[in-house]
Parts: structure tokens; sequence; C-alpha cells
């Protein structure tokens, strides 16, 4: 929460008089004769190019002019005015030069504009577009000491793909090219394209490294284009080899030997010709692989399962890339490197060689770090991580860690009390399925079976104690970069509660014997430290190609957890008509869990983007369990959902938690969630980004539950659907983001019915309201 002191309107009116005064005084700092150049628009003239066609040429243009002009806001140029109104610093160092030099920008004049050469790159690239008689001019538009460039472009019409030749011989090699000339990225009838054309090179010789032509590169390719065949706009093109192709470019290569330095040090190993060790002393041969690993630190079959190579294997582009892709996956070692020797020329064959420098196999790293939240939380954390990623010599990595933290309470209006946590667990990780059955993967990336434990006490002070114990066995496998799958074969978790005081029990069953301080009765606070006995498998699937250099990228991950199916089956438990079934004492919980979180981010230019996501999520208890366990439901608030309203403080449905729980802490949770988020990223300088964004959502319940009127899922749930938005500020220091959210609510679902958009009934501009309903948000990274 924060409060605003200074009047809304002084700031907006201070704010638009800076840009108004940077707008106008610009180019009042210019000297005799200059003119503040601002940009250039290029007008293409031809009669031939549909409307889309002509837009993307001029777009692809404008990209291709130097220099650009000063960067604006609203039109307005403030790092300019930034730059002209700081004087001169007298070293390159202190607040004026950071000010001038930094955060200000230097003046663009129209002297700085070479119009003949940018008119040379508008011919050029539009000749590589297939526009063979492009012509270009240009002409100077200037007012009030501002200028721009008007380029004017006759493309002349676009020579279109009349025939493709691959002219045969007698080679193996181009054998190989005339298999694959029906894939050819050159078609008849499209526009002559130099992009096309390299990428058609680059497709040849992509099958040639995959056949054995180690050696052979896409410049041995070359495309001729001849225009004078036809009297038409038409090209025919040649795709064949140059004339001055090596000869070891023809020729394929096979595998001899493979060769692992498995603890390769170039401090202390001489290299040989070719950067190959000399000492290749204590050779151990293993499935005819020779391993060089003189301390034994690694078991020869981990190199067995990675490397895809065997001797008298043709050579293989694909397999050698696996191969180290993998070897990098296994996580053990900072250094891999592959060099291919020739060992016999007259029979094209050569030895693989893998230098592998190991990375320090132990760590161990602490971590401390303050917290504070929008529920009017601050506190501490503490870390201790110890990792080995070699504790069997096989890559296999086992991961522990202790941590303790506390949460303190320093205002709002509920009494939430202190919160202290602690606890440990540990991982092991192996670099392979653990299974009765076979599974083969040809991915870049080892699978892995893990296997999980994990304890956990949590003290809500004065109020209950958790014992969580977590365990689980499963298998992470990615089939590529964009796919990963994660199932775990058994996810078991134990809640036992302890020290449940007075004070909380009052707040389950309610007390009224004080008529000025009436608590209701909450049963469903019990639900909360119930022992709570939860096993069965979960799987999720993630896909995304956010890593790609593209305008628009998706992420989607999809989730589903079972519990109790088949002990609630064979045991024939049916909570609903009292036949609730124990094991080892305790209640067990079955249900069935789905989620789904869908991403969509689009680039809308090299300074901005719109990022949005939607999640869908369902928990539905049956069988054994009448309602979802406290820890598998949903909730919605908070600094990473909708960051109007603080985290967990909404729904279920249109229930009113300060009604039911006046005197006490929100925790509100639901089986079913629905909530989409929007948001517009925009790069202002360097690592300061801002950012404007809209939230909306809620969770609601499966089955009625009499403790929350309102909280159950119906046909009217678009009318209990939250709203918020708000501004961002986000500090970019690449080894972390420091983000700063200011989100106001816009609809609240548990007013009444016809008055929850907060701009029908609140007084924006009074203090009552800023200190009610605006939200700082403090975190780390983005919020999606």
């Amino acid at each position: 929460m924060i409060k605003l002191k200074t009047s809304y309107y002084k700031i907006f009116a201070a704010f638009t008089l800076m840009l108004i005064i940077s707008s106008c005084s610009n180019t009042k700092f210019l000297q005799e004769g200059q003119m503040l150049y601002t940009g250039a628009k290029i007008t293409i003239k031809n009669d031939t190019l549909k409307k889309k066609e002509k837009s993307s040429l001029k777009e692809a243009l404008q990209e291709q002019l130097r220099p650009k002009p000063n960067s604006s806001f609203l039109g307005l140029r403030p790092r300019l005015y930034i730059y002209n109104i700081t004087s001169e610093p007298k070293k390159q160092k202190g607040i004026k030069y950071w000010l001038k030099y930094k955060i200000g920008e230097k003046p663009v004049l129209l002297g700085d504009v070479d119009r003949e050469f940018n008119k040379k790159i508008i011919v050029n690239y539009s000749e590589n577009k297939g526009f063979f008689n492009a012509k270009a001019s240009s002409d100077t538009i200037s007012k009030n000491r501002k200028a721009s460039v008007l380029y004017t472009v006759k493309p002349g019409a676009r020579y279109l793909i009349s025939k493709v030749n691959f002219p045969e011989d007698s080679t193996m090699i181009n054998s190989e090219i005339q298999n694959i000339k029906d894939k050819t990225f050159l078609k008849v009838g499209n526009p002559f394209d130099l992009d096309v054309i390299k990428a058609e090179r680059e497709r040849i010789n992509e099958h040639l490294k995959n056949r054995g032509f180690y050696y052979f590169s896409p410049d041995n390719i070359i495309v001729q284009a001849d225009s004078t065949v036809q009297k038409e706009p038409k090209v025919e093109l040649f795709v064949k080899l140059k004339k001055n192709t090596p000869q070891i470019s023809k020729e394929q290569f096979t595998i001899d030997k493979t060769i692992v330095f498995a603890d390769y040090n170039i401090a202390d190993i001489k290299l040989g010709k070719y950067g190959i060790p000399y000492n290749t002393d204590s050779v151990k041969v293993y499935n005819n692989l020779y391993i060089i690993d003189p301390q034994n630190k690694f078991k020869p079959k981990i190199f067995d399962r990675t490397l895809y190579f065997e001797k008298g294997d043709l050579y293989n582009r694909t397999d050698h890339n696996l191969s180290l892709n993998r070897l990098i996956s296994l996580g053990v070692f900072k250094f891999v490197k592959n060099e291919f020797i020739v060992s016999d020329s007259l029979n094209h064959k050569f030895d693989a060689y893998y230098l592998l420098t190991p990375r320090p196999f132990q760590s161990l790293r602490l971590e401390t770090l303050g917290k504070t939240n929008s529920a009017n939380y601050t506190g501490g954390e503490i870390n201790l991580n110890w990792t080995n990623r070699n504790f069997f010599r096989g890559a296999e990595q086992i991961k522990g860690a202790i941590y303790g933290a506390f949460d303190v309470q320093v205002g709002g209006p509920k009494d939430a009390n202190n919160i202290i946590r602690f606890g440990a667990n540990a991982q092991l990780s192996i670099p392979r399925i653990v299974a009765p059955f076979k599974f083969h993967s040809s991915s870049a990336y080892v699978p892995r079976t893990n296997f999980n434990i994990g304890y956990e006490f949590l003290s809500r002070t004065a109020l209950y104690t958790l014992h969580n114990f977590n365990t689980s066995f499963g298998y992470l496998w990615k089939e590529n970069e964009r796919k990963e799958h994660d199932l775990k074969v058994l996810d078991v978790t134990l809640v036992a509660p302890q020290n449940v005081t007075e004070k909380y029990l009052t707040q389950i069953r309610g007390d009224d014997s004080d008529p000025n301080n009436i608590i209701p009765p909450n049963p469903s606070l019990q639900r909360v430290v119930d022992k709570q006995l939860i096993f069965g498998p979960a799987y999720s699937y993630t896909y995304t190609n956010t890593m790609l250099p593209k305008k628009n990228t998706f992420y989607y991950k999809g989730s589903v957890d079972i519990a109790g199916t088949i002990a609630g089956l064979v045991s024939g438990a049916d909570a609903k008509a009292g036949k609730q079934k124990e094991l080892f004492g305790i209640p067990f919980s079955q249900y069935a869990k789905m989620e789904h979180d869908f991403r969509y981010y689009r680039k809308v230019n090299t300074k901005s983007s719109i990022a949005t996501r939607a999640i869908v999520g369902i928990g539905f208890p049956y069988g054994n369990s009448v309602y979802m366990p406290y820890v598998k439901q949903f909730y919605v608030g908070g600094s990473n959902s909708i960051r109007a309203f603080r985290a967990r403080t909404l729904g279920p449905g249109s229930y009113d938690p300060r009604v039911q729980n006046a005197t006490f802490f929100f925790d509100q949770s639901g089986d079913i969630k629905l909530e989409v988020n929007a948001e517009y990223r925009a790069n202002i300088y360097k690592f300061l980004n801002v950012a404007a964004f809209a939230d909306a959502g809620n969770v609601w319940l499966v089955n009625e539950d009499p403790t929350r009127p309102g909280g159950k899922f119906s046909k009217d749930f678009a009318k209990e659907i939250a709203v918020g938005a708000g501004v961002g500020l986000r500090l970019d220091f690449s080894i972390l983001i420091l983000r700063l959210d200011l989100a106001m609510p816009l609809r609240i679902p548990y007013y009444e019915e016809g008055k929850r958009w907060t701009f029908d009934q609140i007084n924006f501009g009074s203090g009552a309201w800023r200190k009610d309903n605006l939200i700082l948000n403090i975190a780390i990274g983005y919020p999606f």
C-alpha cells in the first residue's frame, strides 16, 4: 500500500509543461545553418504492386536508412532536451557527464545524412528482392530549422522465377544434391529474393553435412540468374557447385576412432597439431570408445550413452550436434570442445576428439534476502544450498538445502500474526530413465530420473503450527528446446497440524459472548489445520518458443494432478455418503486437478512489446473428499497475479471476506480459477523500462460452502470477475529485474451487484481512496 500526498494535477501539469518546453526549445540550441533531422519518409511509385507488398517493401526500406533521428516520446524529444540544457562536463564522469551523455542524446543533424548512400542502399535492397530496375531519388523538406528527407522509389516490375535448374554430373556430391532438389525453396512463380537463395544454400549444406560431407560450405554453391531468356520480367536460376570448390569438400567422411579426454585442461595438457593433446596415457577402451581419464572421475558408460558416433558411421551433422548438446546437458562440464582430424585421407576417415573440461563437482552457496509483500508482511530468508554434480561418477546430481524464514506484519487492518518457516529438502537427479522398460531418446537433452524428499515447519505464531512432509519420484525429459515433459509417478504430501491455539479455534466455531465483538463462525478455517494425506501421479507439459527471434511467440504449460484414485476405488470411499476411508489413521484426499497457462508475446518494435496471459484451472474433489485439500487449491491476487488486490484476498466468487472474517487474516482459495492479464512494456532508456497493465479474474468453489456464500461457480460467474489496472517501472540490471507495479482495483466482485465498478461510486481524488486502493507491488522478475 502506498500513500500519495502530492496532487495528481500538479504532477500532470508539471510533466506536460516539461514536454512542451522540450518540444519547442530544442532548435534554439542549433548553430547557424544547422537543421535538426526529424527522419525520413519513403514513397513507392509502382502500379503493379499490391497494397500489402508496397507496405512490406516500404517498411523494410525504412529500416535500412541511416542515421536514425533522435528518439521521441509522443512526438517530443526529452532526451535531446536533456543533452542540450546540460553544460559540457569538465571530466568524463560525474552527474553532468551522466546526464549529458548517458541520459541525454546528441542531436542528429541534416548534415549527418548521406542521401546518396541511402539511395544506393535503397536500390541495392530492392534489387535483392527482385526489383532489378529500381531507381531512387531524394528531396529535403524543411521548416522551422527542422528537416526530413523524402525518398521516392520507382522499383519497376518485380522479376519472378520462371525455371529452376540443378545441372547434373557424375559426382557423388551432385547425386546427393539431385536427391533433394524437389524440396527446394526456389519455387517457379515466386519473386526473386536473395534471402531465399541464401536459405536454399543453407538447406543444401545442411543435407550434405548429414551425408558425410563434413568440409562442405554454403559458399561452395552458386546460384546464377539469367534474366535475358524471356521478354517478360522473369528470371531463370541455375543452382550448382562453384568450379573452385576444394576436392576435400566433395568427399564423404566416416568415423574411425572416437577419443574422449574426460578431464581436459588447456593449462595442464600440451596441444599437438590441430589442438589435439599429445598426452594420451591411461587410455581405456569401452565399446569402441577411447577414454582418457587418469583420475577415474567418470564412469565410461556415461559417454557411451551420450555420444552418437560409432566406428564406421558416416559423419552426420545432426548426431554431431546431438552429442555436444547432450554432453553439455549432463551439467558436469564447463567447456565442451569437439575436433575431427583426418586419420586416413585415402579412405576418407577421421577421428572424433571430445575435449571435456569438468566443472567443480561440489559447490556450497549461502543466500540471504529481505522481502516485503502487498499483505503487509516484511521479513527475511536464509538458504544454504549444497550441490554435488557427479555423486556416483555418472553425472548424477544431488542437491541439499536447508532454509529458514520469518515474516512480520508491519501494518494493515488485519491481525494475521507473524510467520516462521524452516525446513530442508534433498534431490537426486540421475541422467537417464531408471525404469523396468527401455526408454530411447534422440533428443539433444539428457532425460532425468528425479527423487525428492523434503520437510517444512510452518508456524503462524499464536495460531497454529504445520508440519509438511513431501516426497516424489518421477521423470523429466525434453523432446527439444521447445517441448518439455515432467512426470511424477508418485507425489506424496503429508500435512500434520500442531499447537492449534484457542484463538484460532474461536475463529472456527465463532464467539458471540461479547456483543461489541461478535466473531461469526467460519468452519472453512478448519480445513487449514486438518491432517492431510495426498498421494498420486502428476504430469505437466511445457511448450515455448519465446527464445526464438520472432515477432510473435508463445508459452504454454498444462498440468494434470490426480490423487487417491486407485485407493478410493479399491476401498469404495464415498465421503458425501459418510463412508470416508483412512490410511494410517488419516483421511486421504481424492481429487482430479487440471490447469492451463497460455501466454502470447508480440514485439511491437525493437523497444516495446505486448505480453498477455490466460490461466484456466479446475480441481474436482470426489470419492473420499468433499473439498479440495487447502494446499492444492487455487488463489489469485498478489504481485504475479491480479496486482490491484493483495495475495489470496479475492474470492471465492462474490464472497466478501470482510464480513465473515472481519477480525482475521485474508486467505481465500477456490477450486476453479480464471485469470487473464495484459501488459504493454516499453524501454525508455537502457535498463529503465515502463509498463501499463490490466488484470482480471477470480476463483470459485465446485461445491456449495455455507460459510462462504456466493463462492460457488454459477452461470453468473462473469459478474464476479475482479478487474485491476496500473502502471509499472522495471529496472533491468541483466542479473535481475527489479519490478515496481502500482495498481488500483477497477471492479470489486464482493461489492453489491450493480455497484462493483469502483469509478461509479468512489471519489478518486480523495485521500481515503488512495490509502485503501493504491497497491504497490515490489518484486523480482516479470509477472509472466
